[in-house]
């Protein structure tokens, strides 16, 4: 095996411990999810929603409930792609740039349908509600941030 063939096959191997080493830390080890359970112990507890807002909030959770597992599915079919991608090339042709992208792509539509839940919700809230969901959002987002950090 030539020289450059080994360094390629070690950085391969070396990105797929990389990837499994995250993989495994985000999964097994990660603390639960904080910006879901502060802003579910908030919408659910301390905003005392009326009996109007519960069931549109309601809604508004299960129809993402369902969007979010398909996008968690399409996720994992997205890595699935990378890995046979970088199996086939064992480097970076394009194949695995093709598997890349599409693992952003989807990335990203997680990210803005999950914006789009989280706006949907606060539609729903009174001002003084949105308020309060307001800082509880932005505190998870940006937990170090104080309020003499902003810029």
């Amino acid at each position: 095996m030539s020289w450059g063939k080994r360094l390629g096959l070690i950085a391969v191997v070396a990105f797929l411990a990389a990837l499994a080493g995250t993989y495994a830390g985000r999964t097994i080890f990660a603390p639960e999810r904080q910006t879901e359970t502060e802003l579910h112990a908030l919408l659910h507890r301390e905003l005392n929603l009326d009996a109007a807002q519960r069931a549109k909030i309601e809604a508004i959770e299960q129809r993402f409930a369902t969007r979010r597992r398909a996008l968690e599915l399409e996720m994992r079919a997205a890595n699935a792609h990378l890995a046979s991608a970088m199996q086939a090339e064992h480097g970076y042709g394009p194949e695995v740039t093709a598997a890349i992208d599409h693992t952003h792509m989807v990335m990203g539509q997680m990210q803005k349908e999950t914006l789009e839940h989280l706006f949907a919700m606060r539609a729903v809230l009174r001002p003084g509600q949105a308020a309060m969901f307001d800082r509880t959002v932005t505190k998870a987002l940006a937990p170090d941030n104080t309020p003499s950090d902003t810029r």
